[in-house]
């Protein structure tokens, strides 16, 4: 009986046009005075603990952005030391209607240009630098998100090892690395002539990239498909 009451109340709390209690308890087989007498009877403390188990449930569930099923749930409240079974867990999102969502599949943030001209790798693996704003090593790399990925490229000085330039966006275009670029510029942290080394991905090799390099007269070197400091 107790699922039948349940549906009733949920029906008459969520809908202004339900039909009437009577109603409802002719179409589902129960007695008016059975309906109110459940409704107002105590809550077992069963009924409560499940209750209080949902109401964590739901709470953990925003908390990490909708992305770990009923499985994942289950052990993170084991760890914050909850005692209870992986098919309650899996029945009250079931109830709550909590579906997790599956994140974005990895993304690769660099795609070498078979097209691209040969640009000389001016560094040689040598990454050291006696003076700041001489060279400086560009690079992306993605960072995962609630609601997905964020990618960031940013521009090392290889002199002082300190971010001078960065940019963030949710795309891969050639754009976010020449905000990257300007960044450095505004910030007066590139000397005439600095080189300007990265792996061989298409935003270091586009024509757009190039351009920029050659109107800020900085220097163009490409190195193997991922560049990476010492």
């Amino acid at each position: 009986m107790t699922d039948r009451y349940e549906v009733i109340a949920a029906k008459r709390a969520s809908c202004d046009d339900a039909p009437t209690i009577e109603r409802m308890c002719a179409l589902l087989g129960v007695s008016k005075s059975g309906f109110y007498d459940w409704l107002h009877r105590p809550l077992s403390t069963a009924q409560r603990r499940r209750e209080l188990l949902a109401d964590k449930i739901a709470a953990l569930f925003e908390a990490v952005g909708g992305i770990y099923g009923y499985r994942r749930i289950h052990a993170e409240l084991v760890r914050a030391g909850e005692h209870v079974g992986p098919e309650l867990v899996r029945a009250l999102m079931r109830q709550l209607d909590l579906v997790a969502v599956q994140p974005r599949p990895y993304r690769k943030t660099t795609d070498p240009d078979p097209y691209a001209p040969g640009t000389v790798d001016l560094l040689k693996r040598d990454f050291t630098a006696q003076q700041p704003g001489t060279k400086v090593v560009g690079d992306i790399t993605y960072i995962r998100t609630w609601q997905g990925w964020l990618y960031l490229a940013s521009l090392i000085d290889c002199a002082t090892r300190e971010v001078i330039g960065y940019a963030m966006a949710e795309h891969l275009r050639t754009e976010l690395v020449v905000e990257a670029l300007e960044m450095a510029m505004r910030n007066g942290r590139l000397h005439a002539d600095c080189i300007m080394h990265s792996d061989r991905g298409t935003q270091y090799t586009s024509t757009e990239y190039r351009e920029k390099l050659l109107e800020l007269g900085l220097r163009h070197s490409v190195g193997r498909d991922r560049s990476m400091l010492g």
